[in-house]
């Protein structure tokens, strides 16, 4: 049985040496070593076997085991190690290619103009006030000087929900909520921008919604001329130092005198062009000094305080500023339009 065994150890080691695949290797794996193979076919006739010579030949099938299984073992990492090395190979990343460009968003326009006025009035000491944009009828118009079935509110044909609440058509509501929580306290001086709400025509001027962004300040001593001062040095910031303001006299409900504010023309400087009509001048804004009704209703007493207030279209100050003609182009998400602000 021991010559037996020796010769299998033989047979296998020499079978082994020539293994070629992974399949071939479990082959015989199983011919030499498995339930069947012939190790166990020789172990099967240890029962005729002396008491002497059964730990003899149980040392040497155990010797002859291990050396099946060493040489087993060193084929199959041998393998592995192979399959590793082709799957690195036929996965190689050159790393010197350029990678691939992935694209990359940018601020809307319309946020970016918003980001930029904030910025300026931020820097010139105001403070930025927020409310809801489903408004009740008070703060939209009565507490603003627009009782109703007065006149000027077919100026703001708007969006009722019932009718003592609509979706607001200016952000001046906030001003009203601003002036109440201070509980007649100064000084105030804030911006309210947001979302405002008309039934507008849509062309490429109008939209049935559009973002505002309105100031108010009320202090001791304000005069119209802070409120001129602080539209040219906004409007210098956003348009350049050699940018001009005019104001025409006008009218708004809930401040008086009013005026509308323009702006030397951003396209030919003021001398004159196709886009300002020859007049070197585009409408940019409306203000005024806060009407004492107004002042009244938000807790002040107007014999002791006095305040300004402004207002503008966030896509007026855009198209302006780019040089956009159509509105609509903020709207419509063509990434051919978008895609310029992402280069600025």
């Amino acid at each position: 049985m021991k010559e037996r065994l020796e010769g299998l150890r033989i047979e296998a080691l020499q079978e082994l040496q020539h293994v070629e695949t992974p399949q071939q290797l479990n082959d015989l794996r199983v011919k030499y070593l498995g339930k069947k193979g012939a190790l166990t076919e020789i172990l099967r006739g240890m029962g005729g076997l002396s008491a002497e010579e059964r730990p003899v030949i149980g040392q040497v099938a155990n010797d002859v085991r291990a050396a099946i299984e060493t040489v087993i073992e060193e084929k199959q990492e041998a393998f592995q190690q192979a399959e590793t090395n082709n799957r690195l190979l036929a996965e190689t990343i050159d790393v010197t290619l350029p990678g691939k460009q992935l694209p990359t968003g940018s601020v809307h326009p319309l946020n970016k103009v918003a980001q930029e006025i904030e910025d300026v009035f931020i820097g010139l000491g105001y403070t930025i006030a927020e409310g809801p944009e489903v408004e009740e009828d008070y703060y939209n118009f009565e507490a603003l000087n627009l009782p109703k079935n007065h006149p000027a509110r077919d100026m703001q044909d708007s969006f009722y929900v019932t009718d003592d609440i609509l979706m607001r058509t200016h952000t001046s509501p906030v001003q009203v909520r601003t002036m109440k929580a201070m509980n007649g306290e100064t000084p105030v001086k804030v911006i309210c921008p947001g979302k405002v709400y008309r039934r507008d025509d849509d062309d490429a001027t109008h939209s049935f919604q559009f973002n505002q962004i309105e100031g108010l300040v009320i202090g001791k001593n304000i005069r119209m001329s802070d409120l001129k001062g602080t539209l040219l040095q906004f409007v210098q910031q956003m348009f350049g130092a050699q940018a001009q303001i005019r104001l025409r006299p006008s009218f708004f409900p809930f401040t008086e005198p009013s005026a509308e504010v323009d702006v030397t023309c951003v396209q030919c400087g003021g001398h004159g062009c196709r886009m300002c009509k020859h007049t070197g001048w585009l409408e940019i804004l409306g203000c005024g000094m806060v009407h004492p009704r107004v002042l009244e209703m938000g807790g002040y007493d107007p014999e002791e305080v006095s305040g300004f207030a402004f207002g503008m279209g966030v896509e007026r100050i855009a198209l302006l500023k780019y040089g956009i003609d159509d509105i609509r182009h903020f709207y419509t998400n063509d990434l051919r339009f978008l895609s310029q602000f992402a280069r600025m």
